[in-house]
């Protein structure tokens, strides 16, 4: 009775596998949408990645929900708008994220993607970067906890064991091979093309020809190239290229280009070395903005999809519409998982796109971002897209822009004079989704262990005189004492002296975590 009911376990197991699809979800960090050689960039070799769009599909209207890391990923995560869990920024220090009305790590309650997928006998893995916490917080739930079996990651909490930045690949490797007889799950996030740069030496001699700004930016993209080259072949010697459901995206639009050059030393859970965002010169494509702004740059994302048999291969769909958070209901999909009929979805099932139908998508997009504002792209604060049209605006919605984005992909031509009836459509939409969105955090979500209270959490303070870009000016010329148009923390210290929690402030200065604050980080404070 024994051996017949584990052959019949078995025979489960084996019809199964075969029934569904393997996911591996490889999401890179910074890439822009023009990083790509198969996107027409003239010094960018992505090989492996042309190769992907070469046997898959191409969607070259796909958004992330989110312009920074934390909430773009929570998108994916739990098909759901982030801002509904009021992750606005990257998760920061605790002190940050409370200041900015953030809660401590993604609520582990909140629906997610591989929960749906453990639940239908799927084994699942996170590999590579996380930041749905932060590594200086204590007490956040680990990756388990949101419906992982196996993980091994870096920017995870600070009591996690943490994985090195370029174990991703190696990892994901490891696993399909575990797994090859049962359908898995894999988020393969990759550190490439965030700072720091870290090339392999190798990538570093086949673009020794460039100028060092951009022999390093080539040389990470290469890296992140081969790390997915080397998860495609895995699959192809395992036998499951067949069965296997790839995608490549990014996380948001690439990082700004510094105008300093300086080498960059962050501490990413172990101490390394590499260039800072001076080497950052990805590419938009003509996009509008990069990372941190609502403009297409920040939030249009390469998303290539592989699914033999489904997708059809070597094709470019520029005419559906798709998003972040329609990845959960599409892969449930995909796998033939009914969703619970208490989860309240913002994505949509687009699973008839995957297998080649252009069809349009029936939900309006929202975006929210609370973090840096500043001009000429970086001052929207919410936005909206309905069909070709998108509407970006302010907060009070007082000043905004309207793009038709079919025939402008570059949103150079602002079209809300001529349309007014279709800018007071979009604008209650977005301003009635806007109120929909909790006003904090859950309780459940902030850290127990005690964070040190500033004196404007302590009492009201009173009211300051506005700190205009030409005082900050004057004091970065100040303090910057050996004139090295850098600021360390000891001179930044030195120049507020008395005042508290000066060492979080700076950090928050510090958006390339270089240690060091250049002119411009100062004079236009940002999240990272």
């Amino acid at each position: 009775m024994r051996s017949f009911i584990l052959f019949i376990l078995a025979l489960s197991a084996s019809l199964l596998a075969e029934t569904k699809p393997n996911i591996v979800l490889i999401y890179a960090d910074d890439w822009g949408w023009g990083d790509l050689s198969c996107h027409g960039s003239t010094w960018l070799e992505t090989p492996n990645l042309d190769r992907l769009a070469s046997e898959g599909t191409d969607f070259q209207q796909f958004n992330v929900l989110n312009p920074v890391c934390s909430p773009s990923r929570a998108a994916v995560i739990t098909g759901t708008y982030p801002a509904r869990f009021s992750v606005h920024q990257h998760f920061a220090t605790p002190e940050q994220n409370h200041e900015r009305g953030m809660p401590d790590w993604l609520d582990p309650k909140a629906p997610s993607l591989p929960r749906f997928l453990k639940q239908a006998g799927y084994q699942t893995a996170h590999f590579g970067k996380w930041h749905l916490t932060n590594r200086e917080t204590r007490g956040a739930p680990k990756p388990e906890a949101y419906g992982y079996d196996t993980s091994a990651v870096f920017n995870g909490g600070a009591d996690w064991e943490s994985a090195d930045l370029h174990a991703t690949a190696s990892n994901t490797i490891a696993f399909i091979k575990a797994n090859r007889d049962k359908p898995f799950f894999i988020n393969a996030w990759i550190h490439e093309s965030h700072t720091p740069h870290i090339p392999t030496s190798e990538s570093m001699q086949k673009w020794k020809h460039l100028d060092p700004q951009k022999q390093v930016y080539a040389a990470a993209i290469t890296d992140g190239d081969n790390a997915v080259g080397q998860i495609l072949d895995a699959l192809k010697s395992e036998g499951l290229e067949e069965k296997t459901i790839v995608m490549f995206s990014s996380d948001n639009g690439p990082e700004h280009t510094a105008a300093k050059d300086s080498p960059q030393k962050v501490d990413l859970d172990a101490q390394v070395t590499g260039y800072g965002t001076y080497y950052s010169v990805g590419e938009t494509s003509g996009l509008r903005g990069r990372k941190r702004s609502l403009f297409e740059g920040g939030v249009r994302v390469p998303f290539i999809v592989r699914w033999p048999g489904h997708t059809p291969a070597g094709t470019k769909n520029d005419a559906t519409v798709l998003t972040a958070v329609d990845l959960l209901p599409t892969l449930c999909a995909a796998a033939g998982i009914s969703l619970p009929a208490d989860y309240a979805c913002d994505g949509e099932n687009l699973i008839a796109t995957f297998k080649g139908q252009n069809i349009p998508r029936t939900r309006p997009i929202f975006w929210q971002w609370l973090g840096m504002r500043a001009e000429p792209d970086y001052w929207p604060r919410l936005a909206v897209r309905d069909g070709d049209w998108k509407l970006v605006m302010s907060d009070d919605a007082q000043r905004l822009e309207l793009h038709q984005l079919k025939n402008d992909r570059a949103e150079s031509i602002d079209m809300s004079q001529t349309h007014p009836d279709i800018v007071a459509r979009l604008t209650k939409l977005a301003l009635d989704w806007k109120a929909t969105l909790p006003t904090s955090p859950s309780p459940d979500c902030i850290t127990k262990h005690s964070v040190e209270q500033t004196p404007s959490q302590a009492k009201p303070s009173a009211k300051k005189s506005k700190i205009t870009p030409e005082i900050r000016v004057k004091a970065f010329l100040r303090w910057d004492t050996n004139k090295d148009d850098t600021l360390s923390l000891e001179e930044y210290a030195s120049g507020l002296k008395g005042e508290s929690n000066l060492e979080s402030r700076y950090k928050n200065f510090d958006r390339d975590g270089n240690g060091k604050l250049t002119r411009n980080e100062f004079i236009v404070p940002s999240t990272k």
